[in-house]
């Protein structure tokens, strides 16, 4: 019984396969064109004035994939206009160019000059020596500055002068005559303990412009120049000996902060996708004012 119904299936999809052969025989033979009458040219449809290629897709600052917009005929996302597909734009990393360190060259001493007057003329340098003068004034009015603006004036061109002081023999003139590359450099790759002894070693030992290590001149020589040259005119300041040790020492202990910014903050700011470059850059330069000597 079983095999007599499984005869009888087989033999109707036999016949239902050779039906739907005939059928589809048959409509080609309906859709061949008759080989007495010319075929008539396809009609062209002209194509829109002023037509454009869609859109590209816009890619999220966050790290996000891209996601694609409409086209300018009002197409939705993720559909073809005018023939041409949705051009995704590549996801941008903010932060790529903070996580690696310059690399090793040689900077000749117009570089490096170059890159003093950089940092010196730097818009947020300007704006971390504006705001410390502000508060620092503010805070206390009997200080050897004076009050009010004549006080943050004074403030201001001590703090420019000091700057200016620090970057022409800390980044120029010594590395320049030393060969000593002034830039600092990051280790991305290596464990915290590593990074952090990093920070403190770079204050006085450093890289020259062929990239071996050597001692860092613009800090352990720059820090007593420019301490000796600020005694000249900064207002209110102790010019003893001991008074000048102290500010020497107290230079050299605070310099690891800055480093430490610069190792670290750049990993903060890659794994939270935040831009903090603004922020980075201002702790920098106050830092760097907490070992002016002032």
């Amino acid at each position: 019984m079983r095999a007599s119904r499984i005869g009888w299936l087989g033999l109707a999809l036999v016949l239902l396969f050779a039906s739907a052969v005939r059928s589809s025989a048959g409509q080609a033979e309906s859709a061949k064109p008759d080989a007495t009458v010319p075929e008539a040219p396809q009609p062209q449809t002209p194509a829109e004035k002023g037509a454009k290629p869609a859109a590209p897709c816009h890619a999220a600052k966050s790290g996000k994939p891209a996601e694609p917009t409409a086209g300018a005929s009002g197409m939705p996302p993720g559909t073809e206009a005018a023939g041409v597909p949705c051009n995704p734009i590549p996801v941008i990393n903010w932060f790529a160019r903070f996580l690696t360190g310059p690399e090793v060259k040689a900077l000749t001493p117009a570089e490096k000059g170059w890159l003093a007057v950089r940092n010196v003329a730097d818009p947020f340098n300007a704006l971390t020596i504006l705001g410390t003068s502000a508060i620092s004034v503010g805070a206390d009015s009997h200080s050897a500055y004076g009050p009010g603006m004549t006080g943050f004036g004074k403030y201001v061109g001590v703090s420019y002068s000091q700057d200016m002081t620090g970057e022409f023999f800390g980044t120029f003139l010594i590395p320049s005559i030393v060969h000593q590359d002034p830039h600092y450099h990051r280790m991305p790759n290596a464990s915290v303990k590593r990074r952090i002894f990093h920070t403190i070693t770079q204050v006085e030992w450093t890289q020259g412009d062929n990239g071996e290590g050597m001692v860092n001149y613009g800090n352990v020589v720059g820090f007593a120049i420019d301490d000796a040259i600020g005694n000249l005119y900064v207002p209110g300041r102790e010019t003893h000996f001991s008074a000048d040790v102290s500010r020497y020492g107290i230079g050299l202990a605070t310099a690891p902060i800055d480093n430490i910014i610069t190792e670290f903050l750049p990993d903060v700011a890659n794994h939270i996708h935040v831009r903090v470059v603004l922020i980075q850059r201002i702790i920098n330069q106050v830092a760097l004012a907490k070992t002016g000597g002032q």
